[in-house]
């Protein structure tokens, strides 16, 4: 039993790991950054997003930027701020 639940852990840490990550300089939320980002939900449900501190120094602005971003992707899509990192993931249907 012991080998079994070993086997489980080390398969969510490496579903974990394979998360696709993003980084938002400067430059904003340009065309180039929501086409990265739109390719990579092509082949993955969650995104990561690393806001640098070159782009936002307040964390009260990245739930803004998250908020923008979701705006802009869709209905099918929500984000989660988790300190300077946004994690956006795609939904099968549209969330209210």
């Amino acid at each position: 039993m012991l080998c079994r639940r070993e086997d489980s852990q080390n398969k969510m840490a490496r579903s974990y790991s394979q998360i696709p990550k993003i980084q938002l300089g400067k430059k904003g939320l340009t065309e180039n950054f929501f086409q990265m980002l739109m390719n990579c939900f092509k082949n993955h449900k969650n995104v990561k997003i690393a806001i640098l501190p070159g782009a936002e120094e307040e964390r009260k602005n990245i739930k803004e930027i998250s908020q923008k971003i979701v705006d802009k992707l869709g209905k099918n899509y929500t984000s989660r701020v988790i300190g300077f990192t946004i994690v956006v993931k795609k939904w099968r249907n549209a969330k209210d």
